[in-house]
């Protein structure tokens, strides 16, 4: 780069020894001869001031220490894209081919020449790419009109992350020469954005996914761009200082997932105006700040008509705090899958087994709680445990056994929307199970059973006393868990019956019954599952088959 360079450099990104920068002044800086640019880091630590000089201001920086004068010979401009391309992609030729003369026909006439094959070979590999990664590879323009259309026209997926790219415009001219581009990840790129919509409004036919991370963009600009995006389904828009200003109009009608982490002036009013976005099915709001979630349109025990189609929720790493906003969960009509980790809630007193019961107990319909499949065997676990932990909150506020009588107040309906429904489920809490815990004595860890033998017309019904013992978790990832080793697992009530009838382990089945579900025979079918992940009680009945 010479000292011929005009204003034409401003706004232009640039590297400099790795470090990447927006050239914000060009000119002199008197009393130093010569032409010099000013950049603003990216990396304020990079900097030395603000942007002026001797009293002077010649450009200013959003940071104290953002800014440096540098020579242009020391300034990288970026490579077109082609060239980044072809730096990366196009295989050398082995020495042992390097300048052999290869004979072409043309016409009738024989041709020498140097090289031929190896030319229409790198067109070959390049005309046959369709997925390119060109991260941190300076890549700042598009090049020669018409040249990437030519070169490599079959990509459909591209990664220009972190590069100099500085405007829209040229991504544009990138993008209108790839007709078959369904994937682009443009994240850490800080782009200008128009401040009309683009008139190139076809420009991205194929575009399904979309990464804009770190990009810069506001709302207003996203959905300035949206109708070049007719087919989008992912859009990812992470870091960007984002608030939602205003709801899509005919805009983003097909986005399936919608990653709005680390934007932390996002709050459940603005989440509001994306409520209605017809096909979003996955919500990932990690790291926005928020805190409360209430759907004005529902009231207890109802379903909200906003977000239709969503699916799976993260709000990771949150100001999540109180049960209020797992109960508003439950008013989504469609969710399956939520992802709550890290919040004041998730991290509190309770300890993660019994928030995860109480979170699987709160929202009926949940299928996976942070990425761990929720079985019917724990959701019964957890709808039972939740039913007996609130049982003498329920009676105070007015629950009662008698259907006729059973009036809990409105507070209580607030805090346990779901209570009522569990009570019709498996049936309403008995005195006997709402007493006080005695103290962990030996006398009151042991479970007395039933055991019956359904098959064995010749065995008589008896009764044995087991070792309950406490739920000893260790976890083993996000929501996962095993039984601990002081836990009585159905493979060591097997071990106690193989013993007792003189049966092989293998050939015992077990199921059980209670008496506060007449009727219904429940399997103990996970061996490494303990007796009070299935909820078996005092009195219940043990059935062994064989």
């Amino acid at each position: 780069m010479n000292d011929t360079l005009t204003l034409d450099v401003i706004g232009r990104r640039v590297e400099v020894n790795g470090e990447h920068a927006t050239v914000r002044f060009s000119g002199v800086v008197p009393p130093v001869a010569g032409l010099w640019l000013g950049v603003e880091w990216d990396n304020p630590a990079r900097g030395k001031h603000d942007g002026s000089h001797e009293g002077i201001v010649y450009f200013k920086c959003r940071h104290p220490t953002g800014g440096s004068f540098v020579r242009p010979n020391k300034v990288n401009f970026g490579v077109d894209f082609l060239t980044a391309v072809n730096n990366r992609y196009v295989l050398e030729d082995g020495p042992e081919e390097d300048g052999k003369e290869q004979p072409v026909t043309i016409g009738n006439k024989p041709v020498e020449t140097i090289g031929f094959d190896s030319v229409i070979k790198q067109q070959s590999q390049l005309s046959k790419l369709q997925e390119v990664s060109l991260r941190n590879c300076v890549v700042s323009c598009a090049g020669d009109k018409g040249a990437i259309a030519k070169a490599c026209p079959n990509i459909r997926r591209v990664d220009l992350s972190r590069n100099l790219l500085s405007s829209w415009d040229e991504v544009l001219s990138i993008a209108d020469q790839l007709k078959h581009l369904e994937v682009l990840n443009l994240s850490e790129n800080k782009l200008h954005f128009p401040s009309v919509s683009p008139s190139l409004a076809g420009t991205f036919p194929a575009l399904k996914v979309l990464v804009l991370n770190r990009t810069g963009i506001t709302w207003a600009e996203v959905l300035r761009c949206a109708p070049g995006w007719p087919v989008l389904e992912e859009l990812y828009l992470k870091s960007n200082d984002i608030s939602i200003s205003e709801r899509p109009a005919d805009v983003l009608q097909t986005v399936k997932l919608l990653d709005l982490s680390s934007n932390p002036l996002i709050d459940e009013n603005q989440l509001f105006l994306i409520a209605h976005l017809p096909r979003l099915e996955q919500l990932i709001l990690s790291d926005v700040g928020i805190s409360s979630l209430h759907f004005p349109d529902a009231g207890t025990g109802c379903k909200t008509s906003m977000f239709p189609s969503l699916q799976y929720l993260v709000v990771n790493d949150n100001q999540i705090s109180q049960w209020s906003f797992i109960n508003e969960l439950d008013k989504l009509q469609s969710l399956r899958a939520l992802s709550c980790v890290r919040n004041p809630l998730t991290e509190g007193g309770s300890g993660p087994q019994t928030t995860r019961q109480f979170i699987i107990a709160k929202i009926g319909q949940l299928k996976t709680l942070n990425k761990c499949e929720i079985l019917p065997e724990e959701r019964r676990g957890a709808e039972l445990d939740y039913r007996k932990a609130f049982g003498n909150e329920w009676k105070k506020a007015g629950g009662h056994q008698d259907p006729d009588k059973n009036r809990p107040n409105e507070e209580f309906l607030a805090a346990h929307p779901r209570y009522q429904s569990l009570c019709l489920k498996y049936g309403a809490p008995e005195d006997g199970e709402l007493k006080t815990r005695q103290p962990f004595l030996l006398k009151n860890q042991l479970l007395t059973l039933k055991i019956k033998y359904p098959n064995q017309v010749d065995q008589k019904v008896t009764e044995k006393q087991l070792p309950a013992s406490r739920m000893s978790s260790r976890w083993c990832g996000p929501g996962s868990r095993r039984p601990g080793a002081d836990s009585m697992t159905i493979q060591k009530v097997k071990g106690l019956l193989s013993r007792l009838l003189k049966v092989p382990v293998s050939e015992l089945l077990l199921s059980y019954e209670s008496p506060k579900m007449p009727g219904r025979e429940i399997e103990l079918e996970n061996d490494q599952q303990s007796l009070q992940f299935y909820s078996v009680e005092n009195g219940d009945y043990l059935l062994v088959r064989w």
